[in-house]
């Protein structure tokens, strides 16, 4: 996995809730087009956004893909309706490596480049058979790389034991940082550490919030008044100075927001100004 380190969350690609289509399907397919365009080489999807939505949208967009992208996604969830209560974790042998196949043909490929494992909370198997699952799949040639996402911990010391992990995706950024540890473990491992969310202020479960809490502002602004930059440009300008192992994947339908995105990779952030983000 190569720079650019900033790449792109999909999900917002569906409809109300993630779910169903997105409601301007050719505008979507521009955008994403547009995202390649501009240098994005990480695109995330998962099979649970519309579900299945997301993930053909991206085929229609983008296939055949360029040697340079990577498309990341996911599965293991279940999702029965609009309401996200209908959503759960399942870990079952045979679901998963149905799920990994069938990512495979919307995605149009023939072996997935990243495929992660989308909870740590399934209770049909235990996780080191959902692992092991992957693991056979990536033997299969079905995936070439696996990820984790939602797991704590233990389970990913338990996950490489079993089979290398190339990638962790968890919530972090700015203001809810509580995933340290799997950053330090996906660094010490060389493995890749993908924050979602990761220009939002807030903690996981709440919508997208760039405005943040006012003791953060008052930390931010002023530095993003300093470098003419935004204050999201500087959220994530902190998170790629917090290791090399970072790939944020922001999601935005804005063509604009991904440029600016992307500009925050040539933000060169003071010591003083990460210590004062730090705190």
């Amino acid at each position: 996995m190569t720079h650019p380190r900033i790449g792109y969350g999909a999900m917002r690609l569906t409809g109300p809730g993630h779910w169903g289509e997105y409601p301007d399907r050719e505008a979507g397919i521009k955008l994403l087009r547009q995202v390649v365009d501009a240098g994005v080489t990480l695109i995330d999807t998962a099979d649970v956004y519309g579900p299945h939505t997301n993930e053909i949208l991206i085929r229609d967009a983008l296939h055949p893909y360029p040697e340079h992208l990577l498309i990341a996604t996911k599965g293991g969830f279940v999702r029965s309706g609009p309401e996200i209560s209908t959503i759960a974790a399942i870990g079952h042998r045979q679901y998963l490596r149905q799920s990994a196949k069938l990512s495979a043909r919307r995605l149009g490929v023939e072996r997935i480049g990243l495929y992660y494992l989308h909870s740590g909370h399934a209770r049909d198997a235990s996780f080191e058979e959902q692992v092991g699952t992957l693991a056979e799949l990536r033997e299969e040639g079905v995936i070439e790389r696996i990820g984790l996402s939602n797991v704590t911990l233990g389970q990913l010391r338990a996950a490489q034991a079993i089979v290398e992990i190339s990638a962790v995706t968890a919530h972090y950024n700015v203001v809810d940082r509580h995933e340290q540890p799997l950053l330090d473990a996906a660094t010490e491992a060389g493995a890749v550490f993908v924050p979602w969310q990761p220009v939002s202020l807030g903690t996981p479960g709440e919508p997208t919030d760039t405005a943040g809490p006012a003791a953060v502002r008052r930390v931010l602004e002023p530095i993003a008044a300093r470098h003419g930059a935004t204050v999201s440009q500087v959220a994530l300008a902190w998170l790629l100075d917090r290791s090399a192992a970072v790939r944020p994947i922001p999601g935005t339908t804005s063509l604009a927001h991904v440029r600016e995105n992307l500009a925050a990779q040539d933000l060169v952030l003071s010591r003083e100004e990460l210590a004062a983000i730090t705190g």
